[in-house]
């Protein structure tokens, strides 16, 4: 008789960021990718405690990025230079916003590009 074991093992991230969540799913996200350099606005719904991936989907290579303003509600975590988690918060429903940056040289500008975030809680 054989038996199959699955173990989770949580993905190391570089000192300092949180490790990769492994269920998490990408968030939906409207709203369409610029340049380095343009400013831009995200729109996202996600469900009362549930975490979703919010990657930065900027044509280009990213040199660093980070959090400009924290979300009002929910939790918000850097896992690497391209991608954020966001886990809304338990019995909530309504909206958060937070905004996050990235920057570097692209084929279509180069500079820093913040992203404001509005997130729809279900």
């Amino acid at each position: 008789m054989r038996f199959s074991v699955l173990v989770a093992v949580p993905a190391l991230a570089a000192p300092g960021l949180a490790p990769v969540a492994p269920l998490a799913a990408d968030c939906r996200v409207t709203g369409s990718p610029s340049s380095f350099g343009i400013d831009m606005t995200a729109y996202f719904a996600v469900r009362s405690r549930e975490t979703c991936k919010f990657p930065i989907r900027i044509p280009g290579v990213m040199k660093s990025s980070g959090i400009s303003q924290k979300p009002e509600r929910g939790a918000l975590r850097q896992l690497n230079v391209t991608t954020f988690t966001y886990t809304a918060p338990r019995g909530y429903k309504g909206g958060d916003t937070f905004a996050i940056y990235g920057s570097r040289e692209g084929p279509y500008g180069s500079g820093r590009s913040v992203i404001r975030v509005n997130a729809t809680i279900e």
